[in-house]
């Protein structure tokens, strides 16, 4: 099926809405769950913390990576910043997503061989091509490229999609592409978060404080490292 894109803004718009939720303690568990589902084409909308990406497109989806499964091994493709194209195990992929929202998006028909081919073949093509957004603005083609626009050539080069400036898709517009036109379907939401720290029965208030002063500092720094620093 094909389907044009255009760079639009996902307003109101909820198609993950009444899925089956999963909440994990850790990646390892998460990926786990998530394995016997996964196929070659699946996609993984994270909804994160970039205020970037969450103000300019007025959606909560902010990243999003495709699967393939090569010797039944599920396999994450994405774009990041400081990083560039790379290729994670599931389970690595999930562990940089900690307690961020992530949407299971799959292909409403099974992508065939010469199609799950074409995507591999591009996919791997541009692993270690570096990340960069700016042309996201302009829609040329440019040196580096943004989680979006890495997965959409790669589903424009399987034959699931079309669109002429692919470099102006967003995570957002993406999704709602995919949906309306009925090419793909949100499946589940994945959640994971890992358990607070237990306080120890033997120590110190002071001992305590600290740690706690330690973990809020780090909590801290993170979230605002993902507001400013967007994958």
């Amino acid at each position: 099926m094909s389907l044009m894109l255009a760079m639009a803004l996902v307003i109101g718009v909820n198609p993950s809405a009444n899925l089956d939720g999963l909440k994990c303690d850790s990646a390892v568990t998460a990926a786990r769950e998530m394995a016997p589902a996964m196929q070659t084409g699946t996609l993984l909308v994270t909804k994160g913390d970039c205020l970037a990406v969450r103000v300019y497109t007025q959606s909560p989806f902010t990243h999003v990576a495709v699967v393939v499964v090569r010797n039944t091994r599920p396999l994450v493709y994405e774009s990041t910043n400081g990083v560039g194209v790379r290729c994670l195990s599931l389970d690595k992929y999930l562990s940089t997503q900690n307690q961020q929202e992530v949407h299971v998006f799959q292909p409403k028909t099974t992508l065939s061989e010469s199609s799950k081919q074409k995507l591999e073949v591009y996919l791997d093509s541009q692993l270690g091509r570096p990340y960069e957004v700016q042309h996201f603005l302009t829609g040329d083609v440019s040196t580096g490229m943004h989680c979006s626009e890495y997965v959409t050539c790669g589903l424009i080069q399987s034959g699931l999609l079309k669109a002429k400036q692919p470099a102006r898709v967003s995570p957002a517009s993406l999704v709602q592409g995919i949906t309306q036109s009925e090419v793909y379907s949100a499946k589940q939401t994945v959640l994971i978060q890992p358990p607070a720290s237990q306080q120890s029965q033997t120590a110190t208030w002071y001992g305590q404080l600290w740690e706690d002063t330690r973990n809020c500092t780090a909590n801290c720094y993170q979230q605002t490292k993902g507001c400013l620093f967007c994958k």
